[in-house]
C-alpha cells in the first residue's frame, strides 16, 4: 500500500468509525504521516503492527529535539498508539504485540472560569463592538449560549437552525456522537431568537443557525478575536476565552450545589474524571475569596 492509501483509510477510521471532530482527525493524521516518514522501506498494516516501543521512544526524540513540548508529546504519544492499534485490527495481529511505552508526566491546569457579572458584560461587550445590529445579536447570542448551557463552541456553531423555535431544553450532539439535552435559561432563548429575528440569511432547518457576514457557517476564529478585543477593553485577564465560559458554567453550577453526576450530563463528558476537575476549581475559587476577604490573610 502506498503512504496515502494508508493515511486515506486511518482518516476514514478517526472520522466515520470513531466519528472524531474534523480538527482530531488533521491532528492524527499529521502525526501518522510524520511517523510514516521517518519509517525505511514500504508500509503495510503487518509493518506497522510490528512497531516498537523503541521507534516510538526514538520518533519522539526527534519531535523534542525540535522542541516539542510535553503536551504535544504526549498528545501524539497517544495518537501513534491509535494509529498501531488500527494497523493491528487491520491485519489481525495480537493486540498484546502493541508497543508499551509512558508519555511525559502533563501537569493539568485548573480552569480559569469568570465571575457571572464579567460572563454578561463579555457578551454585552462584544455586540457593542459588532459592525451590525444583527451581528451583534448573533455574538450575544453564541456568548450567552456557552456560559448560559455550558456548549463547547464547536457545539455551537454546529447547530442547525432545525433547534427553532427554541423551548425550555436543546438535544447537542457533542464529542464521539453523544446526545445530552441541556436546558435553556430565559434569557437565552430571548438571545437567539433576537438574532433569528434579526439575521438576514434565510435560517432554513437543514443550514447552519449561526451565519458568517457572507452566510456561511460562523468561524470560531471570529468569535474568539472579539472576545479577545472585548476582554482587553473590559481588563479581564487572556484566559477569558469562549471557551472559559464553559468553565465558568460547571463552576458556577457546582459551587450552587450541583452535583457531579447531574454537571456530567449537562456538560457531556464521556467519564466522570473530566469532570472531577470543577471541584478543585471550586476549592481554589474559595481559598482566592477567603485570602481577599479575611483580615488576617
Amino acid at each position: 500500500m502506498t503512504t496515502a492509501e494508508l493515511l486515506e483509510a486511518w482518516n476514514a477510521h478517526l472520522a466515520l468509525g470513531r466519528r472524531r471532530s474534523p480538527h482530531t482527525v488533521r491532528a492524527y493524521a499529521a502525526t501518522a504521516a510524520r511517523l510514516l516518514r521517518t519509517l525505511e522501506g514500504e508500509q503495510d498494516w503487518a509493518s506497522l503492527a510490528r512497531i516498537d516501543a523503541a521507534t516510538l521512544r526514538n520518533y519522539l526524540a526527534e519531535r523534542r529535539a525540535e522542541g516539542l513540548g510535553n503536551v504535544s508529546a504526549a498528545r501524539e504519544l497517544s495518537a501513534l498508539k491509535t494509529f498501531i492499534a488500527f494497523a493491528c485490527e487491520q491485519c489481525g495481529s495480537n493486540e498484546a504485540a502493541r508497543p508499551r511505552l509512558r508519555g511525559p508526566r502533563v501537569k493539568k491546569g485548573l480552569p480559569r472560569p469568570v465571575t457571572p457579572d464579567e460572563a454578561v458584560n463579555l457578551a454585552e461587550t462584544v455586540a457593542d463592538d459588532a459592525a451590525l445590529p444583527w451581528i451583534a445579536a448573533r455574538d450575544r447570542a453564541v456568548l450567552l449560549l456557552l456560559y448560559g448551557a455550558g456548549l463547547r463552541i464547536a457545539e455551537a456553531l454546529g447547530l442547525k437552525a432545525a433547534v427553532l423555535p427554541l423551548g425550555e431544553s436543546m438535544v447537542i450532539t457533542g464529542k464521539g456522537g453523544r446526545q445530552r439535552v441541556v436546558p435553556l435559561l430565559p434569557i437565552v432563548r430571548d438571545g437567539i431568537s433576537e438574532y433569528a429575528r434579526l439575521c438576514p440569511w434565510p435560517l432554513e432547518k437543514d443550514l447552519p443557525l449561526f451565519r458568517g457576514a457572507k452566510g456561511g457557517q460562523l468561524a470560531q476564529g471570529l468569535v474568539q478575536r472579539a472576545v479577545a478585543r472585548a476582554r482587553i477593553s473590559l481588563g479581564l485577564p487572556s484566559t477569558a476565552t469562549p471557551h472559559a465560559l464553559r468553565h465558568s458554567f460547571a463552576t458556577h453550577l457546582l459551587g450552587a450545589g450541583a452535583d457531579l453526576r447531574s454537571l456530567q450530563e449537562l456538560l457531556g463528558h464521556a467519564s466522570l474524571s473530566s469532570t472531577q476537575i470543577y471541584t478543585k476549581v471550586d476549592a481554589a475559587t474559595l481559598l482566592d475569596v477567603y485570602r481577599n476577604a479575611h483580615p488576617r490573610a
